[in-house]
């Protein structure tokens, strides 16, 4: 692969979109902020989809549209046939949409919510695809662009799973490569997957003075919290469960008629997940046999399948290859991504850093500072290329 690499890399064409990538970085960094500063709430990025559609066709891709679900989805036609490489960031933040998503530069750090989560990755997929239009690059195999919805929190990568679907877009691609956040080392190669559940309990609720004594949702949930504090977890492979929310009631002075718990659990095994869920769900049956006056219901509110991509795949080959090349130090990663859903599906997949380094992420004061930024962007390229097949010159 590195022989391979090194081909490419003395391509005129190719050598040509590395250097674009370099002298337009001041570019990369203005898309970055213009993006970022786009509000793309849960459930909310159509304003940001609307920009990132625009751009995607002023660099010449094809068939731009926004597909049923929100996803921005671009076309570069290949030299060849066959299935195209799919290459994708994610529209939307973690943040409300009240929330102020300015961006404040200090030399070469930049301060916002979102700058780099994903405000990295959709700056990245921007200009590379500048890259290809600037230096007439091809590829031999189809190029699918896509800015997906969903990927943070309970939207549940609802964006590539459309993508993904029977009928989907992506289905039968040749691969996946997923543009995310910051770095020159990870290489995500193995999908930690999620489960959510809310469990609600309900009873009849009453004064607090009056009607103690009657049946007390939020009594009987953090009882509940407790015993699932208590359930064995696996180490190899790492399992976790987080109570992550609890809610309910309607006034300090009242017995809460209702009540909620959410909880997370997380495993790159899906047979533990699946053990974590009995579980759960037994100590819910449990309780309920032990509150005969309150009512429990269990829902899933969140799936995210697990899977992984062999590290003797070509894609994760290339991926190695072009992060030594660019500088980094190829790690081998487990992390919840869109890769998630190819990856469960046996499409090959990754998920890559975009250069710069990050901290603070999902937080108002995330930062992203661009040191070897520019690389990470060339490293996503050189990804790109080896997978997809650099084309020859008319």
């Amino acid at each position: 692969m590195q022989s391979t690499l090194n081909r490419l890399i003395d391509h005129p064409e190719a050598s040509r979109a590395a250097e674009f990538v370099f002298t337009h970085d001041e570019a990369t960094l203005a898309a970055q902020v213009e993006l970022t500063e786009i509000p793309a709430p849960p459930f909310g990025e159509a304003r940001r989809a609307a920009r990132m559609a625009e751009i995607l066709a002023e660099t010449g891709c094809e068939d731009v549209h926004l597909d049923a679900v929100g996803n921005v989805v671009a076309a570069r036609s290949g030299a060849g046939n066959g299935e195209p490489l799919v290459v994708s960031a994610h529209l939307d933040t973690v943040f409300p949409a009240d929330t102020d998503v300015r961006v404040r530069r200090d030399g070469d750090r930049f301060h916002a919510p979102g700058i780099s989560d994903d405000g990295r990755g959709l700056a990245a997929l921007v200009t590379i695809a500048r890259a290809f239009q600037a230096t007439g690059l091809h590829t031999v195999r189809p190029l699918m662009f896509v800015a997906t919805v969903g990927e943070e929190g309970l939207g549940e990568l609802r964006g590539v799973k459309h993508l993904f679907a029977e009928n989907g877009a992506g289905r039968g691609s040749a691969g996946f490569i997923s543009l995310d956040g910051a770095g020159l080392d990870r290489i995500v190669v193995k999908a930690l997957g999620s489960r959510r559940y809310r469990v609600t309990a309900t009873g009849p609720g009453g004064h607090s003075w009056v009607d103690w004594g009657t049946a007390n949702p939020i009594h009987a949930l953090t009882r509940f919290g407790g015993d699932l504090t208590g359930l064995e977890l696996t180490d190899r492979p790492r399992s976790t469960l987080t109570l992550a929310r609890i809610g309910g009631g309607k006034s300090i002075n009242a017995i809460p008629q209702n009540a909620w718990l959410e909880i997370d659990t997380r495993s790159a095994s899906s047979a533990d997940l699946t053990r974590l869920e009995a579980s759960i769900r037994a100590l819910v049956d449990a309780h309920a046999q032990a509150e005969p006056d309150l009512t429990f219901t269990t829902d899933v509110i969140g799936d995210r399948p697990g899977g992984g991509t062999d590290v003797e795949a070509p894609l994760v080959r290339a991926a190695v290859a072009a992060t030594r090349q660019a500088g980094g130090n190829p790690t081998l990663a487990t992390s919840s991504t869109d890769a998630n859903i190819p990856m469960s599906l046996g499409i090959p997949a990754v998920t890559l850093g975009c250069g710069g380094d990050a901290g603070q992420a999902h937080t108002s004061v995330e930062w992203y500072h661009n040191r070897r930024g520019p690389e990470g962007i060339v490293r996503g390229l050189h990804t790109i290329l080896l997978a997809a097949g650099l084309a020859e010159s008319a």
